[in-house]
């Protein structure tokens, strides 16, 4: 155990009184980081030299000591030379340049290494204070200013200030909560280059360091989670940091995916508990109703293949199947403790007619479940049903197995899920039941969060966008012209381009056969229509045009659905990115909805994408700031004018340069009557860690 362990224990020694003098000094470097005022809950410096002192201790077991002492003065030269306290000056940064010099290559790398998990760590402890100081404001009910970057509002605060503050009744507030949807959307960016392995060591290291300073901890508690944090950090030095083949974009998936095991999938039902206590401080007796999506998730993970060659129409299928399968999984895990919940024997009729049926249908008791594997007994009529859904649970689980692994399944399809409403539909009906009986606060236990989780992430778990370059659409188009013999559709106006994409659209003859003379990159993008039109449409989110420039980039992807037989055909928005794109996004909206036949194919709902990264590096930061800004006005009034509602995606990243930031300030910034109700955003995979690691 670390020469630290004894403090940590509460022993009194004279080691531990040496290794806190040396703890001092670091202390005394940090807080020169730290700002002025420090709350007296600030445990960050803490945090810090706990998780700094555990690793060095574990670098001098590994290492010896001589490498312990070479990474503390490195650590005290680089210090004294950056901080503006009187020690900065050449020549601690020249000792520290000629210290490192005289490394020999094997201690050099280890040196790097350290420093490298070092940094890690604080930011590990830096994660853990937020996650401390956001309950100590929960408790207090203490946000300060909402305009302020480093702080946020508490959900029941901020409607309690529509209430007071700008005079909204409660039922209007409830009322707008039921309209909005906020929609998420995960993408794999390739700065997100910390491996899972790590990823994960990551969060046990943060949770010891939680658990650790609970007061209501024991002595023998503490020494377990020390031990604990130790193997971790350990552990973490141990693993190679640099991935050594590419990732493929299932991998990206799997990777996007265990954020929903560890965090996501549970957190939902809790956000919306939150909500429906922020509902009752307004005066809301109501809880927040299940069947309302007010937040979803959806991925690019698998689907832009915008650049991305790995991204072939086979990882898009595999992507999609691999994403239903993770939720048939999470549901079946769920539904087994609902059964334990719903033992009650009283029920409605109409449940008990549900039940007279599934018993005389029922087969033999399935062998292969732990618990509840012989016939459940009809006095326990939701452990029935839901034994039902279980069955069927299991079933499109193993069916999307199968597919994963050999391309074909012996399942048969009515024995397996399609649709989220096949699934809810027993549910709502077991929350009737309950609440018809008395039992309603029973219904508004597990099965209340089955049911909202359902809501939110369907049986796809997430909805994958598709995301291709313009350039592609208009080679395939190229080539189905050239194939038809009517002329290059690369050389045609955007005038003609129109009014031949428009003819066919209208019309009901098919453009091409398996005979069209394809390269392989056309073939790539016609694939691509066909996998959408193989998997179920609820896997999919919006096919994102990027460097879209005219209206003709959207209907020729229209064109394209129509052709490869997509029968629910996804919403095409189109991403405005560079400054010129972005200055004639309002006329490419007007010419849009001019067009009666696209007016009535998106039904009133439009949306499009703002490129945050490539609008910046076009333009410049300020420049691109305002364009976006005018832009957004100026294509809400295009559509307000012809009677469409507009939803912007936001192509944000993780770095201010790429539109990044506090997102409660990045929702404060939009323009006017930019966000009704609906809102979508990007969580690139850099910040993905830090939002629901």
């Amino acid at each position: 155990m670390g020469e630290t362990s004894d403090l940590v224990h509460g022993n009194s020694t004279d080691k531990g009184a040496a290794v806190l003098h040396r703890l001092r000094s670091f202390d005394e470097q940090m807080k020169e980081l730290m700002p002025i005022k420090v709350s007296e809950d600030d445990k960050l410096i803490e945090y810090d030299a706990l998780l700094l002192d555990r690793f060095l201790d574990i670098l001098e077991n590994l290492n010896g000591k001589d490498i312990r002492e070479t990474v503390q003065t490195c650590f005290q030269l680089a210090g004294q030379y950056g901080y503006p306290n009187g020690y900065g000056s050449a020549e601690k940064l020249e000792e520290l340049g000629q210290l490192l010099s005289c490394l020999d290559p094997g201690d050099a790398i280890v040196i790097a290494s350290s420093f490298s998990h070092m940094l890690n760590l604080t930011n590990l402890a830096e994660e853990v204070q937020i996650a401390f100081r956001r309950r100590a404001k929960l408790k207090t009910a203490d946000f300060g200013n909402e305009n302020c970057a480093i702080t946020e509002s508490d959900m029941e605060e901020t409607l309690m200030k529509l209430v007071k503050n700008l005079g909204k009744t409660p039922v209007e507030v409830f009322e707008a909560l039921k309209n909005q949807t906020v929609d998420l959307v995960l993408t794999a960016h390739p700065t997100q280059s910390v491996r899972r392995s790590l990823l994960q060591k990551h969060s046990r290291i943060r949770n010891c360091l939680t658990q650790l300073y609970q007061k209501d901890i024991t002595l023998d508690e503490k020494q377990e989670l020390d031990e604990a944090l130790q193997r971790e950090i350990q552990a973490a030095f141990r693993t190679d940091e640099i991935r050594r083949t590419p990732p493929a974009p299932q991998d990206e998936m799997r990777g996007g995916m265990s954020y929903f095991h560890e965090t996501i999938w549970k957190g939902v039902p809790k956000f919306l508990r939150r909500v429906d206590t922020a509902l009752k401080s307004i005066g809301i007796k109501e809880r927040f109703p299940y069947n309302i999506p007010l937040i979803q998730f959806s991925s690019w993970m698998g689907g832009d293949r915008d650049g991305n060659p790995r991204v072939t129409p086979e990882a898009t299928r595999d992507v999609c199947l691999l994403a239903r399968l993770m939720a048939a999984n999470l549901y079946l895990n769920n539904i087994e403790d609902l059964m334990f919940e719903l033992s009650m024997w009283r029920c409605s009729p109409e449940l008990r007619l549900r039940v007279d049926e599934l018993v005389a249908a029922e087969k033999e008791g399935a062998k292969y479940y732990m618990d509840f594997w012989k016939q459940i007994p009809p006095n326990e009529p939701f452990r029935v049903v839901l034994g039902d859904i279980r069955d069927k649970l299991y079933q499109t689980r193993e069916h999307f197995q199968k597919l994963l692994a050999t391309g074909k399944s012996d399942i048969p399809e009515e024995e397996t899920y399609t649709s989220m409403e096949q699934v809810m539909e027993p549910l709502e009906l077991c929350y009737r039941s309950l609440f018809e009986t008395g039992d309603m606060i029973i219904a508004e236990g597990r099965l209340l969060d089955f049911m909202r989780q359902l809501t939110c992430f369907g049986l796809s778990l997430v909805r994958l966008d598709i995301r291709q370059e313009s350039d592609r659409h208009i080679d395939a188009m190229d080539a189905i012209t050239t194939y038809l013999e009517v002329g290059s559709y690369r050389e045609w106006s955007e005038g003609r381009r129109q009014e031949w994409l428009l003819s066919e659209l209208k019309g009901k003859r098919p453009l091409f056969g398996p005979d069209l003379p394809a390269t392989a990159e056309i073939q790539d993008v016609l694939n691509t229509f066909r996998v959408i039109a193989e998997i179920p449409s609820s896997s999919f989110g919006a096919y994102v045009i990027s460097m879209a420039t005219a209206p003709s980039d959207v209907l020729a992807v229209e064109l394209l659905q129509r052709e490869c037989h997509v029968a629910c055909p996804l919403q095409v928005v189109p991403l405005f990115e560079r400054l010129a794109d972005l200055e004639s996004a309002p006329s490419v909206l007007t010419c849009l909805f001019s067009i009666d036949w696209y007016r009535n194919r998106i039904n009133g709902k439009q949306q499009i994408m703002i490129g945050y990264s490539d609008s910046g590096k076009d333009a410049g930061l300020l420049s691109a700031a305002w364009q976006i800004f005018k832009t957004q006005e100026d294509c809400v009034k295009v559509a307000q004018e012809f009677g469409i509602k507009l939803t912007m995606f936001h192509g944000r990243g993780g770095t201010v340069g790429r539109g990044g930031g506090p997102t409660h300030l990045a929702i404060l910034s939009q323009p006017p009557d930019t966000i009704h109700g609906s809102l979508r955003v990007t969580v690139q995979g850099e910040v993905i860690e830090q939002s629901f690691g």
